[in-house]
């Protein structure tokens, strides 16, 4: 796991920055070969924009000496296959020059190697490798709509099995929601173990707070199915962390897509996947495949 340190580094897929949905689908139907022609005779075709390419272009624009951000392209194509990827990149104008093209092998050992903060990309298994490594990761999930906010960045999450671990989700699963209730009543003073994501919102912190309050470039959520009374315990949890979160939804079993999209979301992580197809309708969505839901 990354040490703590001021600097932002987003590793992530080409088939999440990018829409390769053509060019995936020849790969499974014909083969290498046919995606490899493929690839090199549209080279000089751009690529239209990924679920993650907005977020990726807003973060790249936050960089700066004082706000180091760096975006590391992680690809299973080859340097040869990916050249339109990087033919694409430049086109848009995206700072990114650091990559790994792993010619079909997995990408995950490489999101340690690079100390990467956040793992995005459309491959299961490589999500879920770098989950048990120990690093905040999410499968992209496809999505045709975007409501982002037209210049802030705002980054949204589920907290049980996300930001936290998934104690209490399993004894919900397990025992019932009066359970569930009676858990967190009983705990509401004692704090929640740390979630995969739990590193990347407090890297994802430190840059927001070299910013003013007011007018911030960042804006965050937890949008979670908890209500009270078990709120209490994420926020003394929250206030135990010392992490502040903008806004918070304790939305009580309410479908979270309405929300996330008033909120304008530019991605949304959640551990389940009913929670995920509900928020792709409408904003960008990352599953993170941890917790007793996942098992």
């Amino acid at each position: 796991m990354k040490e703590e340190s001021t600097k932002l580094i987003i590793a992530i897929s080409s088939r999440a920055l990018f829409n390769l949905d053509h060019s995936h689908q020849i790969f499974k139907e014909e083969g290498i070969k046919a995606y490899a022609k493929h690839q090199q005779e549209n080279e000089g075709v751009v690529l239209e924009p990924g679920v993650g390419f907005t977020l990726v272009k807003k973060l790249l624009k936050l960089n700066s000496k004082k706000t180091p951000i760096d975006v590391i392209l992680l690809s299973r194509n080859s340097s040869e296959t990916g050249l339109r990827i990087f033919n694409s990149i430049e086109h848009y104008g995206l700072n990114i020059s650091r990559a790994a093209f792993t010619r079909g092998e997995s990408t995950h050992p490489f999101v340690g190697a690079f100390e990467a903060d956040l793992f995005l990309s459309s491959n299961y298994n490589d999500v879920q490798k770098a989950l048990q490594s120990g690093f905040a990761a999410a499968s992209i999930i496809e999505s045709k709509s975007n409501n982002s906010h037209p210049s802030q960045l705002r980054i949204a999450f589920d907290g049980d099995a996300v930001i936290f671990s998934d104690e209490s989700e399993r004894v919900f699963q397990e025992k019932g929601l009066d359970a569930f209730h009676e858990n967190e009543k009983l705990a509401e003073k004692i704090e929640l173990k740390a979630g995969p994501f739990k590193s990347f919102l407090v890297s994802l912190q430190k840059i927001q707070s070299t910013f003013p309050e007011e007018n911030n470039p960042i804006r965050t959520a937890l949008v979670t199915a908890r209500s009270a009374p078990a709120h209490k315990r994420v926020i003394h949890t929250m206030r135990e962390w010392g992490i502040r979160i903008d806004e918070s939804f304790f939305l009580g079993g309410l479908d979270k897509g309405v929300f996330l999209r008033e909120f304008a979301a530019d991605i949304f992580f959640d551990d389940q996947h009913q929670h995920c197809n509900s928020a792709s309708k409408y904003v960008p969505t990352g599953h993170v495949p941890s917790g007793i839901k996942n098992e």
